[in-house]
């Protein structure tokens, strides 16, 4: 045999193995084939290619582990069982770009499924390798090695830590800077994965500087950007009074307002998610919101959603009206409440009317005139409806209950009140006839108005406990009212005067 024919062996033997790679990477990307891979032994019989002499088998058997691993957790736990992460942690270091890339694909694909698959991937030392790629050359490495953090990091504020200790906040800083929008993405959902955990992560995330970056790109043109932007800027803000003012001398606004705007729909709920950690914290940030100009500015922009992208600003109107009556008076005069009205209406999901419920409550909770403005929407017979209806989650009718309450003992808008002295159950009913025996007294109009209505008549026919605080009440209701006419409306008082007619002998001549 020829030394051509020796080396046609090994020409064919290569070819046999670049072609099967291939082949199952490509295979790979189609769900329908997983199974069949999985039970063919797919896993053994790639490891040994991840060592192998050729750079394109090596960088295709990692690609298709990678898919492989990305498609579920048992697959991905396969990975980790098979002793394949320590090797492509080993050839990180060593390999070219394009494997480099492919290893922490794979990492990341194995790392995205669970907290103790993002720990093997730790343990066996992937940190380390991962950071370095951050100060690669090349951009596709850094963006696959920032990518393969983020999903460790998301897990939990262990996880996070790790990858703080291990150094790589500072280099994805350094990477949002970069001139390529996918690397600026990915670093930014990094270092939004790593701040929503604590504050002590988030302060590590500010440490570096990342707050001025960051909102330097809120108005970058790019949709993804934005979102991973916005979403970094929330999960700071989100932890404490003082992240929040920091995020706010940023100057994000009234930047940020024009995201509401956007066509991007999660554009806008980060936008309001952003509005709304900020506000939640302090009477004064909500003020800074106002006057900026974001309160009306949430509101059109929920005129303009549906489902989830409304709730943020829902919250956001709620939290904004909690912190005082002039900031409730703000979202009142901003056409809030008949905004939030409508999500309440409309939305078919329990947890965004729960979201509505609370956030009137919180609206028309301060004054009488905060509760007439809420009452005025005639939002409170649907509340009602929701607190009472048996398909309404438990949260939506304990929020509604609440808000009802809310509203009710603020409220001296009586026509508004009325209804519910026929529908409300009694723990609702006592709030409403609490209202009426506080006006009454004090409103000659409002005494009429009762009686003509069947408002009185109504009150008689309320069966409350004795001594109880119903009772006390319409006790309170009868005594603004001449003792006849409390009889006259009372059940049973037109029987009794037809028995009086029967019995009533008329004088004879």
């Amino acid at each position: 045999m020829s030394q051509r024919q020796v080396l046609q062996v090994f020409e064919l033997y290569q070819n046999a193995r670049t072609r099967f790679v291939q082949m199952v990477a490509e295979q790979a990307t189609r769900p329908q084939n997983i199974e069949t891979l999985q039970n063919a032994g797919i896993m053994s019989l790639l490891r040994p290619l991840l060592l192998d002499v050729v750079p394109t088998i090596q960088q295709t058997a990692a690609l298709a582990l990678g898919r492989l691993a990305n498609y579920n957790d048992d697959l991905a736990e396969a990975v980790v069982k098979g002793d394949i992460l320590p090797q492509l942690v080993y050839s990180l270091a060593e390999q070219n770009c394009v494997y480099k890339k492919a290893a922490a694909f794979v990492l990341r694909a194995v790392g995205k499924h669970s907290p103790q698959l993002a720990q093997a991937t730790v343990d066996c030392g992937a940190l380390d390798s991962l950071v370095i790629c951050l100060e690669d050359f090349d951009p596709g490495v850094k963006e696959a090695a920032a990518w393969a953090l983020a999903y460790i990091a998301r897990h939990n504020a262990e996880l996070s830590q790790a990858v703080v200790d291990a150094g790589a906040v500072p280099l994805l800083v350094l990477c949002i800077q970069e001139p390529e929008i996918a690397l600026k993405r990915i670093a930014a959902s990094a270092l939004s994965d790593i701040s929503k955990h604590s504050p002590e992560l988030a302060q590590t995330v500010v440490d570096v500087g990342a707050i001025a970056h960051l909102a330097q790109m809120i108005l970058n043109p790019d949709e993804k950007l934005k979102h991973q932007v916005l979403s970094a800027l929330s999960h700071i803000a989100k932890h404490s009074v003082d992240l929040a003012e920091m995020v706010v001398e940023a100057e994000i606004f009234p930047v940020v307002l024009t995201c509401l705007k956007d066509k991007d729909e999660y554009v806008k709920k980060n936008a309001c998610t952003l509005i709304r950690e900020i506000a939640k914290h302090t009477p004064e940030l909500s003020q800074l919101i106002v006057n900026a100009g974001g309160v009306a500015a949430v509101i059109d922009c929920m005129e303009t959603c549906r489902g989830n992208i409304r709730l943020p600003g829902i919250m956001m109107l709620g939290y904004v009206a909690a912190h005082s009556e002039n900031l409730a008076m703000a979202v009142i005069i901003s056409k809030g409440v008949p905004q939030l009205s409508a999500c309440l209406s409309e939305e078919p999901e329990d947890h965004i009317k729960a979201a509505a419920a609370w956030a009137l409550g919180q609206v028309g909770r301060h004054t009488p005139e905060h509760a007439r403005a809420v009452a005025i929407t005639d939002v409170l017979p649907v509340l009602l409806a929701l607190y009472l209806s048996p398909e309404s989650s438990e949260d939506l009718q304990v929020k509604s209950k609440k808000a009802i309450k809310n509203i009710i003992q603020r409220c001296t808008y009586l026509p508004a009140l009325e209804p519910f002295l026929y529908d409300a159950p009694p723990n609702i009913l006592k709030y409403v006839a609490g209202q009426f025996s506080k006006v009454l007294p004090h409103d000659s109009k409002a005494r009429r108005l009762f009686v003509t209505s069947g408002g009185l008549k109504k009150i008689q026919e309320i069966k409350a406990e004795p001594g109880s605080l119903l009772q006390e009440y319409i006790n309170n209701i009868n005594s603004c009212y001449p003792e006849e006419i409390v009889r006259y409306y009372s059940p049973g008082y037109s029987d009794m005067l037809l028995q009086r007619v029967d019995s009533y002998q008329p004088p004879t001549n």
